[in-house]
């Protein structure tokens, strides 16, 4: 998660201080929240998982995420994907951009706190996941308005709704 949190860090400073105020105060949010995540979710792995390697992970398929051995080290193509590190917007796109780019990172958000709420036992973990699933659900649903108001929609924008319950 620290991995797509740093996606979202990256894709706020591309609109920071472009002249669009709803789209600029909305990635300064996210920046704000997110950074605060990430050093939330630090301090929790370093207490919780001090055996934890340095380098980021993800669970194994049909690995055991509260045990060391359902973890493998992240690739260098999942960490590029999850931090946004691609090609950035061309000048004159950056909001379209950011708002349609956030809106399926926020998607990758609700289906990553599903499949926390799905397999951890960890009581802070699981109110992460569904406070994750409530700020992303409100923040897609801000991010279609405001991509409507420039004149973009496509059903794509819809793929999430299915996640926006708190199973």
């Amino acid at each position: 998660m620290n991995q797509h949190h740093t996606g979202a860090l990256r894709m706020s400073e591309y609109v920071f201080g472009i002249g669009a105020p709803g789209p600029a105060h909305l990635a300064h949010s996210i920046w704000r929240d997110q950074a605060t995540e990430i050093k939330a979710m630090i301090r929790w792995r370093k207490a919780w998982y001090p055996q934890a390697p340095v380098y980021p992970v993800s669970l194994k398929p049909g690995g055991d995420p509260d045990a060391m051995r359902g973890l493998q080290r992240m690739s260098d193509e999942q960490i590029a994907m999850m931090q946004m590190v691609g090609t950035p917007p061309a000048s004159g796109e950056q909001v379209d951009w950011f708002l349609e780019g956030m809106l399926y990172h926020h998607g990758g958000a609700l289906e990553m706190a599903h499949e926390a709420l799905d397999r951890s036992s960890n009581t802070t973990i699981r109110r992460l996941s569904r406070d994750i699933i409530l700020a992303q659900r409100q923040e897609i649903i801000l991010l279609r308005r405001m991509l409507a108001s420039r004149g973009l929609s496509k059903p794509s924008y819809y793929n999430y709704d299915h996640l926006f319950r708190l199973s």
